[in-house]
């Protein structure tokens, strides 16, 4: 067992369960089974790889198993483009659901034949009533968080007939809204879950598992805590949304338990909480509405909190995983600065990812003195950290490409790098002194210094304030790069007058054509490159091409919202 994760309040909860052998009886080679149980309606967001990283390292740090179940319980909202994407960001984060041999991968559409057995069972037991009132006539008997509910007229109907209806709503035999099964709990009860939940609604749907087997579907609560107990989950950890639900969770398995139909000991709900991210949406509605509205280029656009699109902009499973790590589990829910993640994806990518150079806004450099035609090579560090990553050479000729900035024909106060009769240093080649400005063709005139390159005894004669980096002219190559930001500008979009998308960067998303040093040509989709003075960058999964890569930016080198 490997404890390398901190200690949280689930961890203890655990450790003292397998202390106390709570879980022994079973018998299991899995000491723990833990659950990662998404609806297959949407793409995973941030706060679902804090669940993910949650549940599976716990399966891994104790010895255990964490399956993963697809609550497919609502055919009108799931596909199978969700499940295959859910699978995809799960094995990107770095997890698997395959342990001893064995795939976990379970579906809550396997067991609708054991949970209509189940409700029927429940049914047989007084535990369980179909209730033919309408949706608005439910509404009105349900009560209020301070007032109890009332009962259904329904609610005394005898076993045989309750039986008699379930089998013809399971036989397709009465149209949607007409019947509903539920549970007989108690519609006094200060818990308005336990006021006689839902337990199957007709719907005549296609279930893209099923077909059209079905036409009753069973609902989250019903199928969810037992779906637990089927798979013999050991540690059922949710969020705290969650919370109130747990006693009709508890009720729904102790039933069946009493009745023979669940083996014990009984799956526990535990509650932690959600993740909640400053400058970010995670709700599903306004996602959609990102989407839908076209405010975003899709689901897998770089500025949405979707795991697809965080992958895209170059972010890493490791600096998920280590943001999940340094933030913990806490029981009470608190914001998190959008910047933590950052600064997760910046120690990651600033120890993995390779030095390039790349002018981002360029302008035309040349060197009077430089011979026509002469090109020679510079030596540049792949990563100055490790030098087991050897060097690259960077072709170096008369016209050169630099950034905008990097010039100034009137200098402001306390600016270093070039104008005139000013000399600043080219990164890994020579000291320039700065002749003049040509207007006419947008060009820097400047001079090299031939005993001042990089490397050499002469390097050291010429002490200069700037440093700036460049490209050369005629072995450079043009690509599109994709400069991403944060899509709001407001840490709590919304929050002053309820329209979030008031709260829209305008400056999320630009796109330069920059001139890149060679070696970049033959960039791969994903590989992550550090541009030089620019941030972390990865070449785009999906409009990169062979020999003509796109980048995207992940992160800036340092936070650049700090004092904003």
């Amino acid at each position: 067992m490997s404890t390398a994760s901190p200690s949280n309040f689930i961890r203890s909860i655990v450790e003292h369960d397998l202390a106390a052998n709570k879980f022994a009886i079973r018998a299991d080679w899995a000491k723990i089974r833990t659950r990662f149980p998404p609806e297959p309606n949407g793409y995973l967001h941030y706060g679902h790889a804090k669940s993910i990283c949650l549940n599976f390292g716990l399966a891994r740090d104790y010895g255990g198993v964490c399956h993963l179940r697809f609550d497919d319980t609502n055919p009108t909202k799931e596909e199978q483009e969700y499940v295959d994407s859910i699978i995809d960001a799960v094995r990107w984060l770095g997890f698997s659901w395959e342990a001893n041999g064995t795939s976990h991968q379970f579906f809550a559409s396997n067991y609708f034949a054991k949970l209509y057995g189940f409700a029927e069972h429940l049914v047989s037991r007084g535990l369980a009533y179909v209730d033919s009132q309408s949706a608005d006539e439910m509404r009105a008997s349900r009560g209020t968080l301070t007032q109890g509910g009332r009962n259904s007229p329904y609610r005394d109907r005898g076993v045989e007939e309750n039986l008699r209806l379930l089998r013809e709503m399971r036989e397709g035999r009465h149209a949607d809204g007409t019947h509903i099964l539920r549970a007989k709990i108690d519609m006094d009860s200060p818990n308005i879950n336990l006021r006689d939940p839902a337990m199957y609604r007709i719907r005549h749907a296609h279930h893209h598992r099923t077909g059209d087997a079905w036409c009753i579907y069973p609902t989250y609560d019903w199928a969810h805590g037992v779906s637990d107990a089927i798979e013999h989950i050991t540690h059922s950890v949710c969020t705290l949304e969650f919370q109130d639900h747990r006693p009709l969770y508890d009720w729904f398995n102790e039933k069946l338990a009493e009745g023979g139909q669940l083996e014990r000991p009984l799956p526990q709900q535990i509650e932690f909480a959600r993740l909640n991210f400053t400058y970010v949406v995670l709700s599903k509605r306004k996602l959609i509405q990102l989407v839908e509205e076209k405010h975003v280029e899709g689901w897998d656009d770089p500025r949405l909190p979707t795991l697809v699109g965080a992958r895209r902009r170059g972010y890493t499973p490791e600096g998920f995983r280590t943001f999940c790590d340094r933030i913990g589990v806490a029981k009470a829910d608190s914001w998190i600065d959008l910047s933590v993640l950052e600064d997760c994806m910046r120690e990651h990518l600033n120890e993995v990812a390779p030095r390039r150079i790349a002018v981002l806004d360029p302008l035309k450099l040349v060197i009077e003195n430089y011979p026509e035609g002469k090109v020679e090579l510079c030596e540049a560090p792949n990563h100055p950290q490790k030098p087991d990553l050897g060097k690259r050479p960077l072709p170096f000729s008369r016209a050169l490409w630099i950034e905008r900035e990097d010039y100034q024909q009137v200098p402001a106060k306390g600016y270093f790098r070039l104008f005139p009769g000013n000399r600043v240093r080219l990164r890994y080649g020579f000291v320039l002194e700065c002749t003049g400005y040509d207007k006419a063709t947008d060009t820097v005139r400047c001079n090299y210094l031939e005993d001042s390159r990089s490397g050499t005894p002469g390097a050291d004669t010429y002490k200069v304030k700037g440093n700036i980096h460049w490209v050369s002219a005629a072995h450079s190559h043009t690509a599109e790069v994709r400069l991403y930001d944060r899509l709001f500008k407001a840490p709590h979009p919304g929050a002053e007058d309820g329209d979030f998308l008031k709260d829209l960067n305008p400056d999320s998303k630009k796109v330069v054509r920059a001139q890149l040093e060679p070696a970049l040509r033959d960039a791969k989709p994903e590989e992550h490159f550090q541009f030089e003075r620019h941030g972390y960058f990865v070449a785009d999964c999906i409009d990169s091409k062979p020999g003509a890569p796109v980048f995207n930016r992940a992160v800036t080198l340092r936070d650049s919202w700090a004092k904003k």
